[in-house]
């Protein structure tokens, strides 16, 4: 134990110690800082593209009535089409929009026509289509006589608010669904990312031990199960204190990022509400549905969730980082022969991440059951189900199999490492490695 922890120390300090561990680590809240203000500034751009445009209303469809937008503006006109495309040079005018007469009352499809030497942007077509429906509307309802209030009173939204059968059951509100959802798909893609970067890690560290050459001295005093243990566990403590780091740092930088630009909740608030459809949503409705997706976050059983992230956080790393480290140290200089080696442990990765996205939608199905439990799915899967209270022996198998399975795995790949950490100028293929799965001591 004494050398697995000399191990765990040296591979811990010598990596946090290197400048590029530091420049990283402090690197990236700045990163975010600036992509937070980039996005925000984004946001706050309003365009300069200025459009007067002229409209030629054939059927005294819009009554003359048409609601300006910023930086685009309506004006009705008494000239004819011909003259008007004949002098268009001579009059102020960016584009012409033509209402033909509305000949079928009962018809839900209605074109108008837009002249223009230039191509009008994605934005103001949507504005004109928006502003000539409302107008085709108007005259819809005079037209055909119709009470305005009792079609508005046809618009009816409904509301879907769960409640148990048992009333000593567990409530829920129409926001657990989306709450629970959002949390797990955030473990999900955690889950993803660490797999990836830090597996990557710990083969990367491995190889450069072993074209160094530094592993042969390594080897004469220490058993190649314990430096790979080492390697994994230190690797491992790294990358915990980098993101222990970055939940301090990121919110820090952002919060101070938000106070110093004047970037506040108020103005994304705008924004949502000023995207199409979104100026019927009632501001008092919207501040009730955050306390209430605020109170549904915070009902959640986190004295559970919690602690079973952080087991299949480390089950999930322990499991594809001793499978990184075995391939690692049966890889050579190329890294190009690596591929062939590494595609076996990704596929499962990257499979994950889609049964995780269905079972985010449909989190009691048989596909994300079985996922969550099966060894190679389960650090992913099952954590995005957490959140919807999955059932205690779908927790317990699937905590008891990825326990079994990293143990397994990483004395697997034990086998396997203290073979291939002292082979060099031979190309492995995936049978070979199975015969070191065998070799004696």
């Amino acid at each position: 134990m004494d050398k697995l922890w000399l191990i765990i120390k040296r591979e811990y300090l010598t990596r946090v110690k290197r400048r590029s561990f530091i420049i990283a680590t402090l690197l990236t809240p700045l990163a975010f800082a600036v992509f937070f203000v980039v996005v925000g500034l984004i946001f706050q751009y309003e365009s300069d593209d200025t459009r007067r445009i002229a409209i030629i209303d054939e059927g005294e469809v819009l009554k003359k009535s048409i609601r300006d937008e910023k930086n685009l503006y309506f004006k009705f006109v008494d000239v004819e089409l011909n003259v008007l495309r004949d002098n268009f040079g001579e009059f102020d005018y960016d584009g012409i929009l033509v209402i033909p007469k509305v000949k079928d009352l009962m018809s839900k499809s209605y074109t108008v026509y837009y002249y223009s030497d230039k191509q009008p942007t994605l934005d103001i077509e949507s504005l004109i289509r928006e502003r000539v429906r409302e107008g085709v509307r108007d005259f819809k309802i005079e037209a055909l006589q119709l009470d305005p209030a009792q079609l508005e009173a046809l618009d009816t939204r409904v509301a879907l608010e769960p409640e148990p059968i048992d009333e000593a059951g567990q409530d829920a509100s129409k926001l657990t669904g989306a709450i629970a959802a959002g949390i797990g798909g955030l473990m999900g893609i955690i889950m993803y990312i660490v797999v990836f970067i830090y597996g990557m890690m710990v083969m990367r560290s491995v190889m450069e031990e072993k074209t160094n050459r530094i592993v042969e001295v390594m080897i004469s005093s220490v058993r190649p199960f314990h430096l790979m243990l080492g390697k994994i566990i230190g690797v491992g403590a790294v990358g915990l204190t980098q993101v222990a780091i970055w939940a301090i740092l990121i919110p820090a930088v952002v919060l101070i990022t938000s106070l110093v630009f004047g970037f506040d909740s108020n103005t994304q608030m705008q924004m949502a509400q000023s995207s199409p459809g979104a100026a019927d949503v009632n501001p008092e409705d919207a501040e009730a549905m955050i306390a209430l997706a605020i109170e549904e976050f915070n009902s959640l059983n986190w004295w559970s969730i919690l602690p079973l992230f952080v087991f299949f956080f480390l089950g999930g790393y322990f499991l594809y980082s001793s499978l990184f480290a075995a391939v690692g140290s049966a890889m050579g200089d190329d890294l190009g022969e690596g591929q062939s080696l590494t595609i076996p442990i990704t596929i499962p990765v990257v499979i994950a991440f889609y049964i995780m996205i269905v079972a985010i939608q449909a989190p009691n199905s048989s596909l994300a059951v079985w996922s969550s439990i099966f060894p190679l799915f389960s650090p992913i899967v099952m954590p995005a189900r957490l959140a919807f209270n999955p059932p205690l022996w779908e927790v317990v198998a699937s905590v008891v199999v990825l326990a079994g399975s990293s143990v397994f795995f990483v004395w697997l790949s034990g086998r396997i490492y203290r073979v291939g950490i002292l082979m060099y100028g031979k190309k492995v293929t995936l049978k070979e490695l199975g015969k070191w799965m065998f070799y004696r001591d």
